[in-house]
């Protein structure tokens, strides 16, 4: 494997601003082929879909070497390839449309370990059609998920179970394929978010079993685009439409209005730029993929063994959580201090991290808001052991 970070790290123009960034969690930089795409994109004559023309052909065109480059990354039929302006904009019109469907009673199940955003439309559609949610609750002391709990969870009247495929909060992978396996048995749909995985980890939507996967360019660098994936694209067909054009088919009939066509060109360089980051990778872009983020899981998993060794040998600090399977993300508190006041001294030592006051999300399910809250630190492609090691020098200073 060929993971070099000093390779990657020269691709990030932004990283010349000096500060020493963990704030991945919201997203994370973007290279400099992703904001070429864009404005290149930007300053091409693009024009709507349908024309004879050249721009509008140029639309086209980019629309579906966006689908070609997301199906790429999970191992998906283009044709079941979703996109829209976010992650969460696209799972709510999902859940809008399933939820037509639904009757008094129906129920759906969500787990604790999920993100607000990928919850609040489950809640919002069981509120409005009287059905009800059951949740999958979390370890406190290692933050899993069991996945024996759902088999309690799933019954004759569930519809949809909604889980994650990582958490951006606290790095757990849950056992998705068992939870997947448990769901159908009863014909339930099953939606898992790969937001915060993809970046990290080589996916396959077929080895999952999710009915759609849940992705956001920006988690990896690329620009403010969502995409659903549906393993099967025939289900797009039994979903009522949100389009505007009564003729869409597919996946169209859950895009609403005309696409941001630059942004969709930063989206297949980001996807680009994720197959090159190991240099050795060769192929297909598909296996280019697959060996790159082989990689970057290999590299990810020893700075993580790294940065939890040392900070769980400072006293005055408490990791959170301590899952067998993860993502480079955790959290942590420090005694007497606030967790904002940690973020805000981390910020005067040049590092860039966020506080979370704990009363919202897994959070709040691990009651972490009675501690002062959580400052979360999440990993990038471009982090280094110079990086982990200014880290835990400025949390000793706290002591």
């Amino acid at each position: 494997m060929a993971f070099d970070v000093a390779r990657i790290r020269g691709l990030f123009p932004a990283l010349g601003d000096g500060w020493i960034h963990f704030d991945g969690s919201t997203g994370m930089l973007v290279p400099e082929q992703v904001a070429s795409a864009v404005s290149t994109a930007m300053r091409a004559p693009v024009s709507g879909p349908g024309g004879a023309f050249p721009a509008s052909q140029r639309a086209e065109s980019i629309v579906a070497a966006a689908r070609r480059a997301v199906a790429d990354l999970v191992g998906a039929d283009p044709d079941g390839v979703v996109l829209g302006p976010s992650a969460s904009v696209l799972l709510s019109r999902l859940v809008d449309s399933l939820s037509e469907r639904w009757t008094l009673g129906d129920e759906v199940v969500v787990s604790r370990l999920d993100e607000p955003a990928n919850i609040a439309p489950w809640l919002r559609s069981a509120k409005r059609i009287g059905g009800a949610v059951r949740w999958g609750e979390i370890d406190i002391e290692t933050c899993e998920l069991p996945a024996w709990q759902y088999e309690n969870l799933v019954n004759a009247r569930t519809k949809a179970v909604s889980l994650t495929c990582a958490s951006g909060s606290v790095g757990t992978r849950p056992d998705v394929p068992t939870v997947v396996e448990i769901a159908k048995r009863v014909g339930a749909l099953v939606v898992v978010d790969a937001t915060y995985a993809a970046p990290f980890l080589p996916l396959d939507v077929n080895s999952l079993g999710a009915d759609v996967v849940v992705l956001s360019a920006q988690t990896w660098g690329g620009p403010a685009v969502g995409a659903l994936v549906f393993r099967d694209p025939e289900l797009l067909e039994r979903l009522p439409s949100v389009s505007l054009d009564p003729s869409a088919r597919r996946a169209a009939r859950l895009e609403l209005g005309p696409h941001a066509y630059p942004l969709l060109a930063g989206l297949i360089a980001s996807i680009d730029y994720l197959a090159g980051l190991d240099d050795a990778a060769s192929g297909s872009r598909r296996e280019r993929l697959l060996t790159s983020l082989g990689s970057a899981k290999s590299y990810h998993a020893g700075l993580l063994a790294q940065l939890s060794t040392e900070l769980r040998s400072l006293r005055h600090v408490m990791v959170i959580g301590d899952a067998m399977r993860r993502i480079p993300a955790l959290a942590f508190a420090v005694a007497e201090r606030k967790a904002a006041e940690v973020a805000e001294y981390l910020a005067s030592q040049g590092l860039c991290a966020f506080a979370d006051e704990g009363t919202s999300g897994v959070f709040a399910a691990l009651g972490v808001g009675e501690v002062g809250g959580a400052v979360r630190i999440a990993l990038a492609h471009y982090s280094n052991v110079f990086e982990i090691n200014q880290l835990v020098r400025v949390l000793e200073e706290l002591a």
